[in-house]
């Protein structure tokens, strides 16, 4: 309780409150907020505070981090991007070399390396192991053909990190090696791809004869499926956000307050539905938490919780733009995206809910879909397939 006093008090006073304006209305986020509030996470030391301390750290525990996640959340703060602290830095500690932890860790705790993804290509999504990147040996360096689709915050990034087949001639889990790849490199392109409601977090990711240092090779060569599942596996745990769910409940009742809904039958039983739900995916994540607090993976359940956590926060979202009514049909993301809107404005937090409620399409579709997650669950759980 002690601690989750400190993150509120900290998440309230420290807050810079444009931002928390931006991420209450809905309106998209740019690189530096992002960044400025990254930069005050990294001057507090909670940046990485699950990191082991010998790493830069705060050694927390899975509570602590599931308390930090839920209380900044849901104040308004801005999603801590994960692709350093949360996926790279991680697999980097844990099997990368001592001159990679010493070369990389630090810029990701002190917020000065901003990292980004490349896993999904045009022909290789939810079915990972069909990747056709590929990084051939030459000399010390690896040449690197190929592309990546999907790959969220490229634009922004300095590094990113990349599945890539090494041995073509090998079951395809066994042919991928896991690469940090410096995206100044010559020969990387990136196209911009906007999202259905409009924004500009998407890329896709080209490599055409992009040399890339043996040393960047994290672990050993054609070993990259294992790393890939231990990233994966933190990816899936993230995904419950418990404390955006609960931020999004908490402007649907406003929404419908504002509307006179809340004692309409419908809107009601909507209502419970869903924070009943809620209610059982926090307790389910909580004894997660309490399974692995001694350190040991999540295993199948984290398929649980991304499985859940991503249909209710859909759930939430198209509730509240149903509470909007016709007061949803306007939209335009040029106008959400100009920094001179007043959040207060009803067509702008009415616009805000209608961008969230598409983005929120999202979710169901990234870190392997949701009908990937059913069949890890029937296959661990059930026995099945």
């Amino acid at each position: 309780m002690a601690f989750r006093q400190q993150v509120r008090a900290f998440t309230n006073e420290r807050l810079p409150a444009d931002i928390r304006d931006k991420v209450m209305s809905g309106r998209p986020l740019q690189r530096d907020d992002h960044m400025h509030w990254q930069d005050i996470l990294a001057a507090k030391g909670w940046i990485a505070g699950f990191w082991p301390k010998q790493f830069g750290g705060c050694d927390w525990s899975p509570a602590q981090s599931y308390i930090f996640q839920e209380e900044t959340t849901r104040a308004g703060a801005p999603w801590l991007l994960p692709f350093g602290v949360n996926y790279v830095g991680p697999v980097i500690y844990t099997y990368g070399s001592e001159e990679q932890k010493a070369r990389h860790l630090p810029g990701i705790v002190s917020n000065e390396v901003f990292w980004c993804q490349g896993y999904s290509e045009p022909g290789a999504g939810s079915d990972l192991a069909k990747l056709s990147t590929r990084a051939e040996r030459d000399g010390d360096s690896y040449v690197v053909n190929g592309s990546k689709i999907w790959t969220s915050m490229a634009h922004w990034a300095d590094w990113i990190f990349a599945l890539v087949r090494t041995d073509p001639k090998v079951k395809p889990q066994r042919g991928i090696s896991f690469l940090l790849i410096d995206l100044k490199t010559p020969g990387i392109s990136i196209r911009p791809i906007r999202s259905i409601e409009g924004a500009h977090h998407l890329n896709q990711v080209f490599f055409d004869n992009v040399r890339v240092p043996a040393e960047n090779l994290v672990g050993e060569e054609n070993a990259g499926w294992t790393y890939a599942k231990f990233l994966l596996g933190h990816e899936r745990v993230l995904s419950a956000e418990i404390g955006k769910a609960k931020r999004m409940l908490d402007r649907l009742r406003a929404v419908m307050a504002e509307r006179h809904l809340d004692e309409d039958p419908h809107f009601r039983t909507q209502l419970n539905k869903l924070e009943t739900d809620l209610l059982a995916l926090e307790w389910t994540t909580l004894r997660m938490l309490d399974a692995v607090m001694d350190g040991s993976a999540p295993g199948f359940e984290a398929s649980i919780l991304k499985l859940r956590g991503s249909t209710i926060v859909q759930s939430i979202a198209e509730c509240t733009v149903d509470a909007l009514g016709p007061q949803a049909i306007a939209y335009d993301m040029a106008r959400l995206e100009a920094e001179t809107n007043d959040p207060a404005a009803e067509a702008l937090r009415n616009m805000g809910i209608v961008s969230e409620f598409l983005f929120q399409r999202a979710p169901t579709i990234w870190g392997g879909s949701n009908e990937i997650q059913r069949n890890i669950i029937a296959k661990h759980a059930l026995g099945l397939g």
